[in-house]
């Protein structure tokens, strides 16, 4: 989904931190956590197959590209949701709503489809009061796509969303990692009991962060898919300077089921990250899930440019350049993804 609530603010132009700052020592620190540089790829945590599982596995068994979905946030604020609300409260106030947004990129073709959760952890709810709804938003959300998903045939699996915590990791900020990792976990156990099929970890900047993520996944489920994409803006580094090499050999260390890129400034921007992971990365399942263009502010709405044939376009170039699991991110609708599905050939 990625976090719509100020969709122009948190994609202005972002560059890798100034070398000799502290953001640079952090970002190259937890950069070496996850990967040697220039060294082997070496997968591990990851789930060993079983029935958690069981529908990713044949998901990719099929071969053909997947077709992920698209934006929910900016749907929502289509549908009235206010600026500054919590998205994840429309699960139970709003569910119809939702529903129908989850049934359209059904529609279009996308086998899996995300839950409207990407704020749907503790620190974020608590800015609302919600801290203590955790367990419920997130079951809801899960409960009511696996509705849509089974009333459409029960083709698509239904992916739990995880966005980031929006508290700044130590040493930069104060958020550690063993109370990130319970964060994540308790937003990840509820989704699970809410019957998802795999937990999607989005729009993440920090390794630090992301690995805190897929540890609570991991402690929820030891069998559950995990699926990890990076933002990745100007110059084609995460906000904290983390490269798209550093990125999925990282994330592959940590376990992810498949990995890639999502939101930022449009496909051009993510293209390129895709590519570079391909090429120290070949053997990963790679994830393109890009904007519907830079947006840009008009009668104090944001507004995406890219239109479905320009998507339909950046779809192939993404498989073209080794994705496998492709979708879109703000801005996108079902129109969107049914040009992409028809672009791709996507069964539907």
């Amino acid at each position: 989904m990625s976090d719509d609530s100020d969709p122009v603010a948190r994609h202005r132009s972002r560059r890798p931190p100034a070398p000799g700052s502290r953001a640079a020592d952090a970002a190259d620190a937890a950069a070496t956590a996850g990967s040697t540089a220039g060294g082997p790829i070496v997968e591990s945590k990851r789930a060993e197959p079983g029935p958690a599982n069981e529908r990713w596995r044949a998901l990719l068994a099929d071969g053909d590209p997947i077709l992920a979905d698209g934006a929910m946030g900016t749907m929502l604020f289509a549908s009235g949701l206010q600026f500054g609300d919590p998205p994840e409260v429309w699960n139970v106030s709003q569910p119809e709503v939702v529903r129908r947004i989850h049934r359209g990129y059904l529609e279009a073709g996308s086998r899996i489809v995300m839950t409207n959760t990407f704020g749907g952890n503790r620190l974020r709810l608590r800015l609302h009061g919600l801290h203590e709804r955790v367990a419920e938003l997130n079951r809801t959300a899960a409960i009511i796509l696996r509705a849509e998903v089974d009333a459409a045939g029960g083709r698509a699996l239904v992916a739990g969303d995880i966005g980031p915590t929006g508290e700044i990791m130590a040493p930069l900020g104060t958020l550690s990692d063993e109370e990130a990792v319970e964060v994540f976990a308790e937003q990840a156990a509820a989704l699970i009991a809410g019957g998802v099929d795999v937990i999607w970890i989005e729009t993440m900047s920090h390794l630090s962060e992301i690995r805190a993520a897929i540890q609570g996944a991991r402690q929820a489920s030891a069998g559950i898919p995990i699926i990890a994409t990076m933002t990745f803006d100007t110059r084609g580094h995460t906000m904290m300077g983390v490269s798209p090499e550093q990125a999925v050999a990282s994330l592959a260390g940590w376990g992810a089921d498949a990995i890639g890129g999502n939101c930022g400034n449009g496909p051009d921007e993510l293209l390129p990250v895709i590519e570079q992971m391909r090429a120290v990365a070949p053997d990963v399942t790679l994830v393109a899930k890009s904007n519907a263009g830079m947006p840009e502010l008009v009668d104090m709405r944001a507004v995406y440019r890219a239109d479905p044939p320009t998507m339909a376009e950046a779809g192939l170039a993404f498989q073209a350049a080794g994705a496998r699991i492709i979708g879109a991110c703000c801005g996108s609708t079902p129109a969107h993804l049914k040009a992409m599905a028809e672009a791709l050939a996507v069964a539907h």
